[in-house]
């Protein structure tokens, strides 16, 4: 047993109890009032953690505390009954929300320490009551995985249970995710779910509902918002800016997590979001190109060639990491080039082989701003003579999912050619854009 533990066992402490502290350091007293937690799980063991009232946590030694004083023992965790306190309402719009277990919405357990997510509809009405107001919401657990754990697998689960809800009666489907990866299932979800006539929403939460600073509550409640609008497409619903004065909408497809953690990390890239929900339910519609409800069945088109890599071209980069996949048996390869569409000169005999093997060879920006364009230098005219397809203005994330759904439907370079140079939910912007810069 470490030593934070038997000093919790001596003074009859548990997780959840409110207590006073008082620590001693160097003849300095310091009073600290919080909820004990449970013990990190990775610490040597020497350190007790409260949960402070702002949120904050703070570790004091156990051989600096000289009092501890239990204000309020730990209290068992309460049952609501959903259906007394949140009834059906005949006026408002079904939403479903699909939980596939990222920190939206999610609530901390005090007995553990953790963070999960909310996901029964009892959490979720003690969670984002507010959400409850605006449509008849029906929450679903589908998996709870963290972000970096998706795979294409799970995009098509996921697809087929948003087809499942939206043909059987939902209005619109919320999907909370992980900020991480959101816009590969974003983007996934936006090529494979065909004839879609209703809002796809996907959400997720830079900072988790038990801190000061969380975004979770907001960005749930104007996804919900946007799942009730006349709107048929996949998108991003995230803050706009670091306050709570508004989310924005970004399309699947031209959506990047730009910073680490930032509440406003999310961006539109190559183009202008959607909309912007204010904090007080308006909707302001940036955009008129966007496609509004439609009484379609959407069906999915799950055919997914799992074989395709995303590489990044950097000063040094060996030839083998071509080589590799291509031996390999991979069907495709996305390079984030530099600049215009740029990899070492070097690189382009085994870029060649690739493509005379039969593996299709992309090309991106890691720039993300801009397009593509294999025109303009010596490089760039060798890699189109290699039969580099250059992708316009697509994100790399996005021209990897695109590749591999378009792989799982043809064969013949020409058409995949085709199909990764047609638009199929607004990948690729018609024309640059000057004025989506991020500055």
């Amino acid at each position: 047993m470490r030593k934070v533990e038997r000093f919790m066992n001596e003074k009859g402490l548990t997780v959840g109890d409110y207590v006073k502290i008082i620590e001693k350091e160097n003849g300095n007293e310091s009073v600290y009032e919080g909820m004990v937690m449970s013990p990190y799980e990775l610490s040597s063991g020497e350190t007790l953690t409260l949960k402070l009232d702002n949120g904050y946590n703070i570790g004091i030694l156990v051989d600096q505390i000289v009092s501890v004083e239990i204000i309020e023992k730990a209290k068992p965790k309460e049952k609501i009954q959903f259906e007394e306190v949140f009834p059906k309402k005949p006026d408002l719009p079904n939403v479903a929300i699909l939980g596939t277990g990222g920190t939206i919405a999610s609530r901390i357990d005090y007995k553990t320490g953790a963070v999960h997510p909310a996901f029964t509809a009892e959490e979720l009405a003690k969670a984002v009551p507010e959400i409850f107001e605006v449509a008849n919401i029906t929450p679903k657990l589908l998996m709870n995985i963290l972000s970096e754990d998706m795979k294409p697998k799970y995009w098509i689960k996921i697809a087929h249970e948003v087809a499942r809800m939206l043909n059987n009666g939902e209005d619109g489907v919320v999907i909370a995710h992980g900020t991480d990866t959101m816009a590969y299932t974003a983007s996934a979800l936006s090529f494979m779910l065909r004839d879609l006539g209703k809002p796809v929403i996907l959400v997720g939460a830079q900072r988790s509902s038990d801190r000061p600073s969380s975004d979770a509550a907001m960005n749930l409640i104007c996804s919900v918002r946007m799942a009730t609008e006349d709107f048929g497409e996949v998108a991003v619903v995230m803050h706009g800016e670091t306050s709570d004065s508004y989310c924005l909408v970004h399309r699947g497809t031209k959506v990047r997590k730009m910073h680490t953690s930032r509440r406003d990390a999310f961006r539109s890239i190559n183009d202008i979001p959607i909309a912007k929900i204010m904090a007080d339910g308006k909707i302001e519609f940036l955009r008129k190109d966007y496609r509004r409800k439609t009484e379609s069945e959407v069906w999915v088109d799950d055919k997914m060639e799992e074989k395709v890599a995303l590489v990044k071209a950097f000063p040094g980069m060996a030839t083998e990491i071509i080589d590799f996949f291509v031996d390999k048996g991979y069907r495709g390869i996305v390079i984030e080039g530099t600049g215009l569409g740029h990899v070492p000169t070097y690189v382009i005999d085994s870029i060649q082989r690739a493509t005379e093997e039969g593996v299709t060879v992309c090309m991106t920006s890691q720039c993300l701003y801009g397009r593509v364009n294999l025109n303009v230098y010596s490089t760039g005219r060798r890699l189109l003579k290699a039969g580099v397809i250059q992708c316009e203005d697509m994100l790399p994330e996005t021209a990897y999912v695109k590749l591999m759904w378009v792989l799982g439907h043809t064969n013949d370079p020409k058409e995949v050619r085709e199909m990764m140079l047609t638009s199929y939910a607004g990948e690729i912007t018609p024309y640059t854009r000057f004025d989506t810069f991020l500055r």
